[in-house]
């Protein structure tokens, strides 16, 4: 009876096959039960289940390494991204030589020293090909608008202008002064300036926690062309001492983010020129290269200071004989002296 298999018939009722039976047929009802097949059928089910198990076993192997690996992923990438302006209004009578170059200038310098990929750096000058790139006023802000765009931490983003700057009359009531600080683009006869409340609310409000800003501001009437709500103001000898630009009652900061602006001169000053830069790029760059690994804010001033004086001999200035200095504006006030720069 042990080699006998128990067979149950469509019918209910129960059988025994004898041993090597290849089928049975039921005293009930008469029906044919095929024994192969169902033996067949049988041991496919035992090894799609013995199969569904494998793969299970496999999965979860894999799965214990992947959530190691994301338990253990670094924080997200940072993203390097500028947008350098340079325009020479060739053609005018108002024109300027080397802004373009100090842009050029300027990508060479990112690229090869601060490790921006050079295809994160948008160039806006009149000797690019693409209409887009011109420096129209409504490619600086497109551009401007594209710098800050999906902002996140420990992004680095930097701005560079070199052209004219210019101020007019303050028609909100932010300013102290009663002067708006305004860049000049290429069709300003036609289309306006670029004044410093819709440049703060271009580049600096959009700014999130961890997300940094740096501009290089190379302009006549520029210190406080970015509308950030804190300048330094420096003393030959070092001392420096935060001044509030807060008047009224629009917002000026982040929106958690830092931002801070190099800019050639004050709000009322001219800015001045090296034989072949203008002197804020030139000294920037200079002040970089030179101050060592990880600088702090007023190291590079007082270098960018001293560059400037070494070239004071060469420099011609547009409105004034007296040589300005580069100024130092914030969303933030802090130790320029125990803060490091970095791009």
């Amino acid at each position: 009876m042990s080699s006998q298999r128990e067979v149950r018939c469509r019918c209910g009722r129960w059988m025994w096959a004898p041993p090597g039976a290849g089928a049975i047929q039921c005293s009930t009802c008469h029906t044919v039960t095929q024994l192969h097949s169902l033996v067949d059928a049988l041991r496919g089910a035992h090894r799609m289940i013995y199969g569904l198990q494998q793969l299970r076993r496999q999965y979860q192997q894999q799965q214990q390494p992947s959530q190691m690996m994301m338990a253990q992923r670094s924080p997200p990438q940072m993203m390097k991204r500028a947008v350098l302006c340079g325009v020479n209004y060739r053609g005018k009578s108002y024109s300027l030589k080397g802004c373009i170059s100090d842009a050029k200038s300027m990508r060479c310098f990112l690229v090869q020293h601060m490790g921006f990929p050079i295809e994160s750096i948008l160039m806006l000058t009149e000797d690019e090909a693409c209409p887009q790139k011109i420096p129209t006023k409504r490619n600086m802000r497109k551009a401007m608008r594209w710098l800050v765009e999906g902002n996140g931490a420990r992004d680095s983003l930097f701005f560079h202008y070199s052209g004219h700057g210019a101020q007019q009359k303050d028609y909100d009531g932010d300013e102290i002064d009663g002067q708006d600080e305004a860049l000049i683009p290429l069709d300003h006869e036609t289309e306006g300036k670029i004044i410093d409340d819709e440049i703060n609310e271009i580049l600096v409000r959009p700014l999130v926690h961890g997300a940094k800003l740096h501009a290089v501001i190379d302009a006549c009437n520029s210190g406080t062309v970015l509308d950030l709500p804190f300048v330094c103001r420096m003393e030959r000898n070092g001392s420096y001492d935060w001044e509030h630009q807060g008047f009224g009652r629009i917002y000026k900061g982040t929106d958690g983010g830092g931002a801070f602006c190099f800019s050639a001169c004050d709000d009322d000053e001219a800015s001045g020129y090296t034989p072949n830069a203008g002197a804020m790029t030139y000294s920037f760059i200079n002040a970089v290269k030179t101050a060592g690994p990880a600088p702090t804010y007023g190291q590079l001033l007082n270098l960018m200071c001293s560059a400037i004086l070494e070239a004071q001999s060469r420099l011609t200035y547009t409105d004034s004989d007296e040589s300005s200095e580069p100024l130092l504006t914030s969303s933030e006030k802090f130790n320029i002296y125990a803060t490091k720069f970095a791009l």
